[in-house]
């Protein structure tokens, strides 16, 4: 959760904290991670800003990302919005956040009957907006994208390997 700006740098944070969390203990012969996302915010398909951020991300952390995104309108397709968001909804459902301690109490005590939980990390970090690519990113950017569906699915692949 953050206290600013959903940017393309405010979404690689967060993939960068949980990786550094949870992901590298759970998965520590990983190599690469698969990242379902929408298709429009601060993960668009379209926004070379977010692919930029995601090689940098890559590089950091030494893992290629695959990146699949939802075509704009299927973002019910993806597990998160039926597995995810309803019950965070209702755990929410009439409160007035007066905090942002208010706000992360609610989502932690979020339940399923399959046993999600919810774990929440606030990023109070300030994030720039406006931001644009690197000039010249779009010709010597090393996302590799897929011969399906090119668009929404891709990969950044670290620069070690």
């Amino acid at each position: 959760m953050g206290t600013s700006h959903d940017t393309t740098a405010f979404a690689c944070d967060s993939i960068a904290w949980w990786w550094t969390t949870y992901g590298r203990a759970l998965y520590p012969d990983a190599r690469s991670m698969c990242l379902l996302c929408d298709g429009g915010g601060s993960n668009s398909a379209t926004k070379y800003l977010f692919k930029e951020d995601l090689q940098e991300l890559a590089d950091r952390l030494g893992l290629e990302i695959r990146i699949a995104h939802y075509p704009p309108y299927c973002s019910k397709y993806n597990p998160i919005e039926r597995r995810l968001f309803p019950h965070l909804t209702r755990a929410c459902q009439g409160v007035i956040f007066d905090s942002v301690a208010t706000v992360r109490r609610l989502m932690e005590k979020t339940r399923t009957a399959t046993g999600l939980g919810v774990v929440v990390e606030v990023l109070d970090k300030v994030y720039q907006t406006g931001r644009k690519y690197a000039e010249g990113f779009k010709e010597s950017m090393k996302i590799v994208f897929d011969d399906y569906l090119p668009k929404w699915n891709y990969r950044a692949i670290p620069s070690t390997l």
